[in-house]
């Protein structure tokens, strides 16, 4: 215990102090406006939600900060990602740093015989005879069209290397097993989350004949939300949760396990409830398939939600150092910022953990529900009283 906690501390302080770098990385007084073209700085409001807004979007290469150099010039210090497109030239790869950061058209990219441009983080291809993008009224593009994208973006490369500490974390742990029966290092640190996972969320929803078959599927989703939920605190600026498409691939994971796994039960409890008046079966039927389709809608918008509006947060309280500059002066305003940053960062950590542990038990609910059965009789505890299963928690529920 007292290895586990010395290894918890050292993490617990490298967290705070990469989480307490996040807001000066994320806003930074002499990036250039999303609208480059005006060459304004970021001073006002409006240029302020902007930025927040393209800042929460996926994007194709890392961007760490910006600066400006006495002669004028935006330097941007990030690092490119490879971007892969389907195109009507066929497969077309090239870096991201083709681009020079531009995200407003303005920088075209020919490769075989093709032009591309990035327009608010989608990249098109122009017709053959164009030399640059025209516009409608709403900005759209008039002479370009979308491509297929399969680009190692931002949010992409989030969940590889999310992925990648998954395997090297857990195989560290399997060979700690395979040596002793208590593991050392880092893997002793990694168990009683694998316990807690199993015996608070796995067992108590699912029941103890059924709870070993997903506990794969409940352990991974629990680390990857987390780490994801915990990357997108690092001055990187991973927002992977916050993507909607993200969200709703891993609600769908939950929704196919579920319904795959329903046993003859749940789908009675569906579409013939048992105990209730044949009329009334039949109006209930539609409000059954109703619940069945807001169970995934619940997963992916509670956690897209809560890490977007997270983010938004605290850029928004960063950005305070540039609003509430004319009042406070720069040492104010830039101390009031970090404090007000660091404080909701340190909460966002709570919440990265929260997050993650509410999908899994929910999906574990979920799946239990599917799995339960209903005419059964109840064990019974070591003192012979009846012991709660996963019917009484399905019931509780409803």
């Amino acid at each position: 215990m007292n290895i586990a906690s010395k290894y918890l501390s050292k993490v617990g302080l490298l967290v705070i102090l990469m989480f307490s770098l996040q807001g000066f990385s994320t806003i930074d007084p002499n990036k250039e406006a999303d609208t480059e073209a005006e060459g304004g700085k970021i001073n006002s409001k409006e240029e302020i939600d902007t930025y927040i807004k393209h800042h929460l979007k996926d994007s194709h290469d890392f961007h760490i900060f910006s600066y400006t150099t006495d002669s004028g010039v935006t330097k941007h210090i990030g690092f490119p990602l490879p971007v892969i497109l389907w195109t009507s030239k066929g497969l077309v790869t090239f870096m991201s740093s083709e681009f020079h950061h531009d995200d407003d058209g303005q920088v075209l990219v020919e490769r075989n015989g093709a032009k591309f441009t990035k327009l608010h983080s989608v990249i098109y291809e122009l017709d053959a005879n164009a030399s640059s993008v025209s516009f409608d009224e709403e900005h759209h593009p008039t002479n370009a069209t979308k491509v297929l994208d399969f680009s190692i973006t931002k949010s992409v490369a989030g969940m590889l290397i999310a992925g990648l500490l998954m395997i090297f974390a857990f195989r560290a742990l399997a060979k700690g097993y395979k040596k002793s029966s208590i593991p050392k290092g880092f893997a002793r640190v990694l168990e009683p989350l694998v316990l807690y996972v199993r015996d608070e969320i796995a067992r108590p929803n699912i029941g103890e004949k059924h709870y070993r078959k997903y506990m794969g599927f409940l352990l991974t989703v629990f680390f990857f939300i987390w780490i994801l939920n915990l990357m997108g605190l690092t001055p990187l600026g991973f927002n992977v949760t916050g993507q909607i498409a993200v969200t709703v691939c891993l609600a769908l994971f939950t929704f196919f396990i579920v319904q795959f796994s329903g046993n003859k039960d749940y789908w009675k409890h569906i579409f013939w409830m048992p105990g209730v008046p044949i009329l009334m079966k039949i109006a209930l039927i539609p409000v059954e398939l109703l619940g069945i389709l807001t169970k995934p809608f619940a997963l992916f918008v509670r956690l897209f939600a809560n890490i977007t509006a997270g983010h938004s947060i605290v850029m928004g309280i960063t950005a305070l150092m540039i609003l509430l500059k004319a009042q406070f002066g720069t040492v104010g305003a830039t101390s009031i910022s970090v404090l007000l940053t660091l404080f909701l960062s340190i909460i966002e950590v709570l919440v990265a953990f929260l997050q993650a542990y509410i999908f899994t038990m929910l999906s574990s609910l979920f799946i239990g529900m599917a799995v339960a059965e209903h005419e059964h009789e109840h064990e019974h505890d070591a003192h012979g009283h009846e012991a709660a299963d996963v019917e009484d928690v399905r019931a509780d529920f409803i």
